[in-house]
């Protein structure tokens, strides 16, 4: 899942807000061997040496690429790789597109310059680049414009957004990012064009408690998406994951996410999104706060 604030999109287009160049109070990474990224847009953990990865998310017709190579120097200044997410819409929601639109725009190419421009400025970067396209694709939510499809039709344009960035970019890997529900094989767009497996691992505790009879782990969680990723044969990522609930439900998913465990052998990271979600939860659940410093609830929260 991707959640957005809407203050982040003024400053996106203007470049300031990539890679969170400002930092607004250190936080540590979380406990454990499994390499652990983030996406921190105000920074929070820009001092933090245990982060290995830095992600980003791009609306494709918005973003300023001049600050791609701001975001190259920041990663480079950490040792980070770059997590690149694109998305093919605006973030200026009176703005954006309809799935019908944009799978004709696809089809037809008038979209292509969009990936050919990011790109062409992601292959002169000096940081290792991951690029994940169209997220999520297995959902069902309508959150996405790019969700739902029939499967032939989102793999027909993965593939040909891949083509091109190779094109512009032939040194940087691509994953593949369902959010790993039952039907995500459906829409696999074979091995040569998946480096990687991402998955989506959040967790909220009024939700699972209320809907689900029990709160989740981690594991929990990600024990069924991963079983559904591995028949792929690729490295595995967790690409987004937040939590929020109480005190202990907090720390018991803080000292979990970067453990070793025998059944996930094929694990090989864990990205943290800091952010506020605006996509509301399900079943009238509002807004979950991901962010490390609000994600504790209180008892009548």
């Amino acid at each position: 899942m991707l959640y957005l604030t809407e203050g982040m999109i003024g400053n996106l287009a203007r470049g300031a807000a990539l890679a969170g160049l400002l930092a607004s109070g250190a936080v540590a990474a979380p406990p454990g061997e499994t390499p652990f990224g983030v996406y921190d847009p105000e920074g929070q953990f820009s001092d933090d040496d245990d982060v290995q990865i830095e992600h980003l998310f791009l609306p494709w017709e918005d973003v300023f690429l001049p600050s791609l190579v701001d975001a190259d120097v920041y990663a480079l200044a950490r040792e980070r790789a770059l997590l690149v997410t694109i998305e093919p819409w605006t973030w200026t929601r009176s703005e954006r597109n309809t799935p019908a639109r944009l799978k004709a725009g696809l089809q037809s190419g008038d979209y292509d310059q969009y990936m050919q421009a990011i790109c062409s400025v992601l292959g002169t970067l000096n940081s290792p680049v991951t690029v994940r396209w169209a997220q999520e694709m297995d959902d069902q939510s309508t959150q996405f414009i790019w969700a739902g499809w029939e499967p032939g039709t989102y793999i027909e344009a993965y593939k040909r957004m891949v083509d091109i960035c190779r094109a512009e970019a032939p040194q940087i890997n691509y994953m593949w990012s369902p959010l790993g529900y039952e039907n995500m094989a459906e829409y696999y767009p074979g091995d040569d064009y998946a480096d990687l497996v991402g998955l989506s691992v959040f967790g909220f505790q009024p939700w699972e408690e209320e809907i689900l009879g029990q709160a989740q782990s981690f594991v929990d969680i990600l024990e069924p998406r991963y079983e559904r990723a591995k028949q792929f044969g690729k490295p595995i990522v967790v690409a987004e994951t937040g939590f929020s609930g109480d005190q202990a439900y907090v720390d018991a998913w803080h000292n979990t996410i970067r453990q070793t465990y025998e059944q996930f052998p094929d694990l090989v990271g864990v990205v943290y999104f800091n952010q506020v979600e605006v996509y509301p939860w399900p079943d009238g659940f509002g807004l979950p706060d991901w962010r490390v410093d609000e994600r504790v609830i209180g008892p009548n929260e």
